[in-house]
């Protein structure tokens, strides 16, 4: 039992260490194919320097009618981003990673809810068991979690999903893990921050979410979040014709939050799949421009 003490203790703070080196460098966090349109990792431009990180959207443990499978994920992300089209843009740039995202709002019509499993341990071994396999299969380097509606009493959350993230970064399947709270449920995902923060490289907090549509608003909302988790590990994100800020105004607030002495150390973008499909002449506007952004802050 002590050994077991031990190794567990050495592997948070060697976990603590990777994690504040992922920070050090800048990273684009992108969503892409939640919509089950046709888009595809050759449309989004990317530049060297910036670590692009595209996330799948979305791996689900249910089965195609919605009903939860204790732990036994599936890919559901757009047809289009198939395993060797991932291999394709990591081969084609080295600064490219893809993570899996865990949960999302719905499958069809079906909304999707965190559950208590029953056991909760058989619900870990079946969720890592079934993520190594898609992991392996899709050449991924991580997952996100981005589960968004929660019974009233959730506290198997934190086990459950820190234990997952503990292990597949224990048995070297994954080195990148990211949570994706939004305004109604900061607060499982706070004390899952607070028991396995150690393990949690980034927090896309969507920001969207949260009715903020001025730069000072953003400012304020953004140091919020700071408090509820690690400044450091904290990405401002924007939603691409969608809620929330909109336009050049939030690249403003980004300034706004460098002014006030915050290291922005990326940006989380939904999505791929909006800026693939839109009807404006600036498609992948966003994409570009946050990149710019990222680039020159690091020249300051």
């Amino acid at each position: 039992m002590a050994i077991m003490v031990v190794s567990r203790f050495c592997f948070f703070v060697m976990a603590t260490i990777l994690s504040l080196q992922l920070c050090d460098g800048k990273v684009i966090m992108e969503y892409i194919g939640a919509t089950g349109k046709p888009v595809t990792f050759d449309d989004v431009p990317i530049k060297s320097g910036i670590d692009f990180h595209f996330i799948l959207s979305f791996a689900i443990d249910a089965d195609a009618s919605g009903t939860p499978q204790n732990g036994k994920f599936s890919p559901y992300w757009s047809p289009t981003l198939t395993a060797s089209s991932v291999a394709a843009v990591k081969q084609k740039h080295p600064n490219v990673k893809a993570l899996a995202s865990l949960s999302g709002w719905s499958l069809g019509s079906t909304t999707l809810r965190w559950y208590k499993p029953e056991n909760s341990q058989i619900w870990v071994t079946n969720a890592f068991n079934s993520l190594k396999s898609i992991i392996k299969t899709y050449h991924l380097d991580g997952i996100d979690i981005d589960y968004e509606i929660f019974p009233k009493h959730n506290e198997s959350f934190s086990y459950c999903i820190g234990e997952l993230i503990t292990y597949l970064k224990n048995q070297s399947v994954i080195s990148i893990a990211t949570i994706s709270p939004y305004r109604l449920t900061t607060l499982p995902y706070i004390k899952l921050f607070e028991d396995y923060g150690g393990v949690i490289d980034y927090v896309n907090h969507q920001f969207y979410t949260d009715k903020v549509k001025t730069t000072e608003a953003y400012l304020e909302d953004y140091r919020l979040r700071t408090t509820e988790f690690d400044a450091e590990k904290m990405l401002p994100s924007y939603e691409i014709d969608g809620r929330g800020i909109q336009g050049d105004l939030f690249f403003d607030a980004l300034r706004i939050l460098v002014e006030n002495g915050f290291e922005i150390n990326g940006i989380m973008l939904y999505s791929a799949d909006a800026s693939a499909f839109t009807n404006s002449t600036s498609r992948f506007y966003y994409e570009e421009k946050s990149q710019e952004f990222l680039l020159n802050s690091t020249r300051i």
